[in-house]
């Protein structure tokens, strides 16, 4: 195991890099994000001397006896077991590759991927700018080319790329005419809340199914979820008969 650095002693107890970086994982991210330099770790260290001094006082003053303190702890106690009793029921539960390949046959219908369509566009303010662009790119000018000239889109610094979208992803007039062309097919203008577009069809894809391989990850965390959601409610059926439950 790798040695991590001591930065400071406390009656004899050290306080490592490691546990500073503990302490700063531990904090939220915006919190964290405060506290990430070199000055910032310094006051993360500074914090957890003190927690030490705090610790070291109240052990001194037998402050765990009190009788707040054995409520506070019995409760933190209780909390702590009533998880660890949960964990431990679910913790160890796997699906096996048979699991998978099942599941995968039964539902492989609800992965399919949906048919999607690469396109480019440029958008401008006004048709007849849209068909005198059109009839630019007839002459010889690249698609690109206009894009990166005349679209107000942010895309144009990609020559109007936007990539593949699936049905549901653009506005209604776009994704009709979209969908409805072939590829290296160059549309007329289409009229959007945002302008006029010219559209590009650069690539279509048809629906298709998921490959096993492919969503893998994503049944196998299925499987185990619903395996654990019935370990559950097994484990607490059983408690249910052994222990006395009254509603009032």
């Amino acid at each position: 195991m790798k040695e991590t650095k001591v930065l400071a002693v406390v009656n004899g107890k050290e306080i490592t890099e490691q546990q500073v970086e503990l302490f700063l994982q531990s904090l939220a991210p915006q919190v964290a994000a405060q506290f990430s330099d070199k000055e910032g770790k310094t006051k993360l260290l500074e914090e957890l001397i003190n927690q030490e001094l705090f610790y070291l006082d109240a052990v001194d003053n037998k402050l765990e006896n009190e009788e707040d303190f054995v409520k506070e702890f019995n409760h933190v106690k209780e909390n702590l077991l009533k998880q660890y009793a949960v964990a431990k029921i679910l913790n160890g539960i796997t699906a096996t590759e048979e699991e998978i390949k099942d599941y995968y046959e039964k539902y492989k219908d609800m992965f399919k991927k949906p048919e999607s369509v690469k396109a480019s566009h440029i958008l401008v303010n006004d048709e007849e700018q849209a068909l005198n662009i059109i009839s630019e790119i007839n002459k010889g000018l690249t698609f690109a080319e206009a894009a990166k000239e005349y679209s107000t889109c942010p895309s144009k610094a990609n020559g109007g790329d936007l990539g593949y979208f699936t049905k549901g992803k653009m506005v209604p007039e776009f994704e009709s005419a979209a969908f409805s062309m072939d590829k290296d097919e160059i549309s007329q203008p289409v009229k959007t809340q945002f302008g006029y577009h010219i559209i590009l069809v650069t690539d279509k894809k048809e629906a298709s199914e998921s490959n096993l391989d492919e969503i893998r990850g994503e049944l196998e965390r299925q499987i185990i979820i619903t395996k654990q959601n019935d370990a559950y409610k097994n484990k607490v059926q059983e408690l249910n008969n052994k222990y006395k439950v009254i509603i009032q």
